[in-house]
């Protein structure tokens, strides 16, 4: 019973709501008003802190941090206790950051202008060349395009082998195939089989075509005594001996279209040498120009003679007549072409046959028309055909 009284007066002094509307409030009264009085509870009031007047003074309510639960007079006794020492934190305010303007820029002087955009475009180059240098190493193959179907594929053209002809087959292409306004000229090249860089195996001559064009041509002949009698006899039209050579060294001039020379006269023929050799007139042993039959030598002039030398290529260019001539003096004009060619065979070209490894292929054309290649068999019998009707006669 005394347990119950204490646990009833403990609860008054709480003052717990749930127990003044408990059920057992009458029995409490009842069984108070049979004991003897209890002495009343004064209720005890407790000093406030005193506050710190400097604390006071230099705390500012913008300096007070702020609580989720709300302002710092909401605080209770205890969260005061630990937010009493915060040091005072002052708010700092910063200047907006605003970009200049291109007239809010100082001036500046061209020159220093000038020197630093040359600056930055060297900067520019140095770095393009470095990302050149290092994606150099890791180029990447760029893959190929393709193409949706359908596609449309040229067909892709081969080259014909044209056959090879017989010299009379390929002269009547050429004429066929001349469709110029003027009289083309029919060309012959010849392929050697000789090496260009030994100068000793150089193959030049002159030839007399059998049926070449007639033109006027001025031959000029250095001989004196009998040989330039017959010089003069053979239709020559200047013929002289040390008198010439000092006009033409005196003059500088040439006024012939050909020149010849006895072997005496190859001595002091070199005195001019330089002003022959500029309209290329000095004469030489192995074009024919140095002789010791003058008259042969002249009447061929007179006829037209044709010079051929080989090229850097190892290719003789020759022109062999005109194509408004006939079959037959165009064979004939081929014929002693070929014989004239391997007159000039060098010497140090030691072969068994007459054209194996001599002359390797032999093509005719005319100047604005195709090429025909002709074969060595029908070459061989034209100037076997040449020499015995021209030269036997």
């Amino acid at each position: 019973m005394a347990g119950f009284k204490l646990l009833l007066s403990q609860s008054r002094r709480l003052s717990l709501p749930h127990f003044s509307s408990s059920p057992f409030v009458p029995l409490h009264r009842s069984l108070s008003s049979s004991s003897s009085q209890s002495p009343p509870i004064q209720p005890v009031s407790y000093n406030p802190k005193p506050k710190d007047p400097q604390h006071q003074q230099t705390q500012s309510p913008q300096s007070t941090p702020a609580s989720p639960e709300g302002p710092r007079s909401m605080w209770n006794r205890e969260d005061l206790r630990y937010v009493k020492d915060v040091p005072n934190i002052s708010s700092v305010s910063y200047p907006a950051r605003v970009a200049p303007l291109p007239e809010d820029r100082p001036e500046r002087d061209g020159a220093v202008r000038n020197a630093e955009s040359e600056e930055m475009a060297s900067e520019n180059r140095r770095i393009q060349a470095e990302s050149r240098v290092w994606r150099k190493p890791f180029r990447m193959v760029a893959e190929e395009e393709k193409v949706p179907f359908p596609l449309l594929i040229m067909p892709e053209k081969k080259k014909e082998k044209r056959p090879v002809l017989d010299l009379m087959d390929a002269i009547r292409e050429v004429k066929a195939n001349a469709k110029a306004n003027f009289d083309e000229t029919v060309e012959a090249h010849v392929r050697l089989g000789i090496d260009q860089k030994r100068s000793e195996l150089i193959v030049r001559g002159t030839m007399a075509l059998p049926h070449g064009a007639k033109k006027e041509v001025r031959v000029a002949v250095f001989a004196e005594g009998t040989d330039a009698d017959e010089a003069r006899a053979a239709g020559a039209d200047i013929v002289g001996g040390v008198e010439l050579i000092e006009e033409i060294a005196s003059t500088g001039k040439v006024d012939f279209d050909r020149c010849f020379s006895t072997h005496s006269f190859m001595k002091r023929l070199y005195k001019i040498s330089k002003i022959l050799n500029q309209h290329g007139l000095m004469p030489n042993p192995k074009q024919g120009t140095v002789t010791k039959d003058v008259t042969k030598a002249v009447k061929e002039a007179k006829q037209g003679q044709v010079k051929f030398r080989m090229d850097k290529t190892s290719i003789v260019h020759v022109g062999i007549g005109k194509v408004s001539l006939s079959e037959e003096f165009l064979r004939d004009n081929v014929g002693g072409f070929m014989n004239s060619l391997l007159q000039a065979k060098p010497a140090g070209l030691k072969k068994t046959s007459k054209y194996a490894g001599y002359v390797n292929s032999f093509h005719i054309c005319s100047t604005m028309g195709p090429g025909f290649r002709v074969s060595i068999q029908s070459l061989s019998r034209a100037a076997d055909h040449y020499s015995k009707v021209y030269l036997n006669a």
